[in-house]
């Protein structure tokens, strides 16, 4: 039995609850918390009209709705809970919790409350790709595994089923680190690089929530990091627990330290222990790019003692990728096209642009989350041979570009676009045989989409058929 779960149902029965925000993810909480007898209140910008059949639902639950633009005005609740992208010190909350609400989240009572091994990644990029390597890998060694947090489905509606020798791994956003008090046993960051400073009021409050994947781990926690990022590196003096390094630019033979270093030797991904043991060569991984190895690297370090080298083996020469991430899409005519659309950041697009050899067509453009465009620009100037740019950043990015060449001459062709479907159509345009287009917007999707995937889908069905 989980005490802890028991204590909670008592704790939340007849309760005043708030759930803010109505989406795929809140929903399913929303059914949980009415289960347990809760009286609960869902509050959303959105009209009726807009939910849909989500308004429907809630409706024969018995959920309370609040609804448009003044959506928070009447929140007084006993417990309230917060969706991962608002953030935690707009004055309705801090009104709400100076009553005596409760403020928290999904993510923290699941913590709270969940019997199993958390493992958990955060970063900048990566996340996806590496969450799910390390529930392949822990699922072939035959482990009952739960993937959740910003991918799979919400996992405190399925906390009954979860049990003490199951695996729980976990991608976290910093929305959803930053008032976390609690950390997994294992801990994972990929990197960090300036990314969601239109919600982070600066760069350290940005790098301070992705901390609390591990600043809350006891001594017995196990932190994997990133030595070839300036940001992650650092962060080994403020474990408590023991931390493994991985690292694609440096080799670590033997044992340099206390630590455990992952790195790249004779072409394969190397531990340093029992005299550098080999786990994979890195022509095992399907997976094109050098930020994959890098991918491969920090989930090795997540399960290295709990899954053997033969299965993260297995993994490598069956995983091919996950959706929207340098996805092959279709060839026409002799031209290929890849779905990078999980790229919302500079440095993911930097990332999926160095993963093909060739010069590529490439379709740029979305949100602006105010991230610099300076180092994108540089490496779009070398690695492309044509830019279609689209979204509320296309002039940034076009300077960007433009700054890296020196001057208004430049060698390829920058073309603004009006919608991703015409930006596909003006990409294909001057495309020849062998040629590779890639979208990779370097920027998130809501200035035109509901989320990356819905971009990813629209490019999907745009490209001819």
């Amino acid at each position: 039995m989980n005490k802890k779960l028991e204590i909670f149902k008592k704790s939340i029965f007849q309760k005043n609850v708030a759930v803010l925000g109505i989406g795929i993810s809140n929903t399913p909480l929303i059914e949980f918390l009415v289960r347990l007898g809760a009286r609960v209140t869902a509050f959303d910008k959105k009209s009726p009209e807009e939910l849909g059949t989500i308004y429907k639902k809630l409706d024969t639950l018995g959920v309370k709705l609040c609804l448009g633009n003044n959506y928070l005005h009447y929140l007084n609740h006993d417990i309230i809970f917060k969706t991962p992208g608002m953030r935690y010190d707009i004055p309705e909350l801090i009104a709400a919790k100076e009553k005596g609400s409760i403020i928290t989240s999904e993510m923290e009572i699941f913590f709270d409350l969940c019997p199993a091994q958390i493992i958990a990644v955060t970063g900048s990029d990566g996340k996806t790709t590496t969450t799910t390597l390390i529930y392949k890998m822990l699922e072939q060694q035959g482990y009952t595994c739960w993937l959740g947090g910003n991918i799979g489905k919400p996992l405190l509606n399925e906390i009954e089923n979860i049990h003490p020798n199951h695996k729980v791994i976990l991608e976290l956003s910093s929305f959803q680190l930053h008032t976390m008090k609690s950390s997994p046993d294992i801990a994972v960051i990929t990197n960090i690089a300036p990314n969601h400073l239109d919600i982070h009021k600066s760069m350290d409050e940005y790098v301070n929530a992705k901390k609390n994947i591990f600043l809350h781990q006891s001594q017995y926690g196990k932190l994997v990091l990133n030595f070839d990022n300036d940001v992650t590196r650092g962060f080994e003096k403020e474990a408590l627990g023991d931390v493994i390094f991985f690292s694609r630019l440096k080799q670590f033979e033997g044992s340099m330290s206390k630590n455990i270093h992952i790195s790249i030797i004779n072409n394969a991904i190397t531990i340093n222990i029992n005299n550098n043991k080999e786990i994979i060569n890195i022509d095992d991984i399907i997976l094109p790019g050098t930020h994959n190895i890098e991918n491969y690297m920090a989930a090795i370090g997540a399960v290295w003692g709990m899954v053997s080298t033969d299965n993260i083996k297995k993994v490598a020469n069956t995983f091919k990728g996950v959706e929207h991430r340098i996805e092959f899409v279709r060839t026409i005519n002799g031209i290929k096209f890849y779905n990078d659309s999980i790229a919302s950041s500079p440095t993911r697009t930097i990332a999926g642009l160095n993963s093909f050899e060739q010069k590529v067509i490439l379709i740029a453009g979305g949100y602006d989350k105010n991230i610099p465009f300076n180092e994108l620009g540089k490496v779009i100037f070398n690695k492309a041979k044509k830019v279609v740019l689209i979204g509320k950043t296309a002039d940034k990015i076009k300077q960007a570009i433009l700054d890296a060449a020196n001057t208004f001459d430049h060698h390829f062709p920058i073309v603004k676009c009006n919608s991703l479907e015409n930006a596909v159509q003006e990409a294909f345009r001057d495309a020849k045989e062998n040629d590779i287009i890639l979208l990779s917007p370097a920027c998130a999707s809501f200035d035109m989409f509901k989320n990356f995937e819905d971009r990813g889908n629209k490019f999907h069905s745009g490209t001819p058929p």
